[in-house]
């Protein structure tokens, strides 16, 4: 009966992991600058004597500006990645085949690090290197903490990012569509930011399984200090 009972609950276990903290990663980047800077700019000038018309389009100048330029950092930044994960890869292929015995060896204090007894790594050390492949690959996983990362990691940050300081730059920038006046859509602008801040915090808590509340309020006070330090700068300038 207990040993059924263990069995059904190994059935029902479901290990839940988030899978999806690059993409969260790349959207955070985003979404924070998309919302900070455009309001910033709106905001900075509605204090001087120009027309809604003159601040929508320095906001969306600002928005097709800043999305390619943070697009193209994440692009930069995931092919910096991948060459340099190819450039250890091949120093690793090249030093197993120059100095095997000392990469054995290096293979050997990593397993007994893991617990293993010196005679129980000896064994495993040699399996692993019998396949050189799986021999790299253990080298760059454990001894240089490198996982190879997604060819495709480059581009979809860059759309990501980019993406979504795009559409996240309109949300502060919306009100001066629509008002009569500068102040009244700066207020407007004022509100709907840092609404947007606490939305936008509280579903990345959600969706990585943190207190909601907790993020949604923290990324409302980090969020809205920047707008404002922003807002102070481009006032002053």
């Amino acid at each position: 009966m207990q040993e059924k009972d263990k069995q059904q609950k190994q059935k029902q276990h479901k290990e839940r992991h988030f899978m999806a903290s690059e993409l969260v990663h790349n959207i955070v980047i985003g979404m924070s600058d998309g919302l900070t800077v455009p309001f910033a700019i709106a905001a900075g000038l509605s204090g001087t004597d120009v027309s809604t018309r003159i601040v929508v389009i320095g906001g969306l100048s600002e928005i097709a500006a800043g999305s390619i330029s943070m697009g193209l950092g994440g692009y930069l930044s995931g092919r910096t990645d991948l060459e340099h994960y190819n450039r250890e890869r091949k120093r690793e292929k090249r030093e197993t085949e120059e100095v095997p015995q000392q990469e054995l060896r290096e293979v050997e204090d990593i397993l007994t690090g893991f617990g293993l007894e010196e005679d129980q790594s000896k064994p495993v050390a040699k399996a692993i290197s019998k396949d050189k492949n799986r021999w790299i690959d253990f080298m760059m996983r454990f001894e240089l903490g490198l996982d190879k990362p997604d060819p495709h990691t480059a581009l979809r940050s860059a759309l990501t990012i980019g993406l979504s300081y795009a559409g996240s730059g309109f949300i502060p920038l919306s009100p001066y569509f629509a008002a009569s006046s500068v102040q009244t859509a700066l207020y407007i602008s004022v509100g709907v930011t840092l609404t947007a801040l606490f939305v936008f915090g509280f579903l990345k808590g959600r969706v990585m399984g943190i207190n909601a509340l907790q993020s949604g309020l923290q990324t409302l006070l980090i969020g809205g200090v920047a707008a404002g330090a922003a807002f102070i700068i481009a006032r002053l300038i």
